[in-house]
């Protein structure tokens, strides 16, 4: 259950992060789907805290191409 927890903050803030540089992108955007999937199999493989998975996951969203999302 906290694991649950410190995956869904992460994801949050990642998100929350994301969005208030890019504005133009939209709450229910395909890269909010990505992210989670990302984090989550990052999370599996390495036991981290809420502040280390959601600076991964505001870096890979850097990475994300924006014409294939």
């Amino acid at each position: 259950m906290v694991d649950d927890v410190v995956l869904k903050n992460a994801t949050e803030t990642a998100w929350t992060v994301y969005r208030a540089r890019h504005p133009d992108v939209g709450a229910r955007d395909s890269r909010r789907c990505l992210l989670k999937r990302h984090l989550h199999k990052r999370w599996e493989a390495r036991d981290s805290d809420t502040e280390e998975l959601a600076s991964f996951g505001i870096a890979y969203l850097h990475r994300l191409p924006r014409d294939e999302c």
